[in-house]
């Protein structure tokens, strides 16, 4: 970049600019100032533009007060989400603003009512339970001008906002036992909350979503086509996934036979997922509902398994930092029993532990088929980055199976009837 710029300034240095009353050498420093003064002038053209694209998006929903600020929040992988900062009588406000990724959702229609059936009993259960500050412990919509739970702009993208939820963070490396346990009680809470809401089954935002057999065939497909010309660089892990297809379709075998139920589930049961509270470190809420649909209470459970049992994030690229932490698996199974325990039958128990081998497998698959595929699904910041993704996960796979006995061990002990 240097070299072109000093090509380009060579090139321009020395040339003659004519006026109506004189002409001049305008030499490279002068130049150089000239072109930052343009280039200034047209950035703050496009952050004005981009301000008033974005205020009149807010503008559709029923928010009030005058936008002061904006700009991308969180690590979502999917959709496009901005924390928006309006003042309201002098008190600043922010709101969550997101836009809806087509690719992924197909009918986002049918995701926002989950959504808004979902956030809506919520707050009516919180009620009845007479739950404190009940205004942080669920997502809560913001209604568009027209009644509706969501916006369609010009260009046919599927808009929403949410109340802000403050003084709650959310975290991408479980830090402690303790935050285990309060993930594993908040997802686990969800779900008990959910287990009798009214109205029909949900709608599945994205059909076969946990449907690993699925997921393998995809994979299989991608290999095949490697459209990418990516296969010759991934060679080992396709050879680890290829080695776990005899595990694909164990749980949805189970279902089948109708030894274990379809509940109403997250899905995505990853730690930044849920919220947590900056003073106090307990669980607040459940965000990311996107993907509530049926499902089943192992996938959840597994999700938050694959998240949390590790020291660091998904896509580490040092695979000597990957590790399993037993005390973190032992904290997510007391956190669920503790909420949602009751709920479980024998052959859920007894698969707790299979549940994070399965969905950390799954995941790191979709990750190396999206890796073939050219990163169609999953934001990526490198060339790498999914495939990145996939060797952690396949190396705690790795991990999780070396102490896979003694993570059946923690499940009895919890599950005793003797447990404190």
């Amino acid at each position: 970049m240097a070299i072109l710029a000093g090509q380009f300034g060579r090139q321009m240095s020395g040339i003659k600019l004519q006026s109506c009353t004189r002409t001049r050498t305008l030499h490279l420093d002068e130049f150089a100032f000239c072109i930052f003064i343009i280039t200034c002038l047209q950035l703050m053209k496009q952050v004005i533009k981009s301000k008033e694209a974005f205020a009149g998006i807010c503008r559709k929903f029923q928010i009030y007060g005058d936008l002061q600020s904006f700009g991308p929040y969180g690590n979502g992988h999917i959709n496009d989400t901005y924390a928006a900062v309006f003042t309201q009588a002098g008190t600043e406000i922010r709101y969550i603003l997101q836009k809806l990724n087509p690719l992924v959702f197909k009918d986002p229609i049918g995701l926002m009512d989950n959504v808004s059936r979902v956030t809506e009993y919520q707050q009516r259960k919180l009620r009845e339970l007479k739950i404190g500050d009940a205004l942080r412990r669920s997502l809560r919509l913001v209604p568009a001008c027209d009644g509706k739970k969501y916006f369609i702009d010009n260009e046919k993208n599927v808009w929403r906002s949410y109340h802000f939820i403050e003084g709650a963070s959310t975290f991408e490396v479980v830090a402690s036992p303790e935050m285990a346990y309060e993930a594993a009680k908040e997802f686990g809470r969800f779900q008990a909350m959910l287990v009798d809401l009214p109205g029909g089954r949900l709608f599945e935002t994205i059909p076969g979503f946990h449907d690993t057999s699925k997921r393998f065939r995809d994979f299989q497909e991608a290999v095949q086509s490697d459209v990418s010309d990516r296969a010759r660089a991934c060679g080992e892990e396709i050879d680890f996934a290829n080695r776990y297809e005899n595990i694909v379709s164990i749980l949805t075998n189970f279902q089948k036979r109708g030894e274990i139920p379809e509940r109403i589930t997250h899905n995505d049961t990853k730690l930044n997922n849920v919220m947590i509270d900056r003073k106090t470190g307990k669980g607040v809420c459940v965000i990311d509902l996107d993907t509530v649909m049926p499902g089943l209470s192992l996938y959840d459970f597994g999700d938050l398994v694959r998240t949390s049992t590790s020291p660091v994030a998904e896509d580490e690229t040092d695979l000597q930092k990957v590790s399993f932490r037993l005390e973190m698996f032992e904290a997510l199974v007391r956190g669920f029993h503790e909420v949602f325990g009751e709920h479980f039958n024998e052959v859920e128990k007894s698969h707790l532990a299979f549940a994070g081998i399965l969905i950390t497998f799954e995941t790191g698959l979709r990750f190396l088929t999206d890796f073939l595929r050219g990163d169609r699904y999953f934001k990526v910041k490198q060339p790498l980055h999914n495939l990145d993704r996939c060797r952690t996960q396949f190396k705690l796979i790795e991990l999780m199976e070396n102490r896979k006995s003694q993570m059946n061990e923690v499940v009895k002990k919890v599950f005793s009837p003797n447990s404190g």
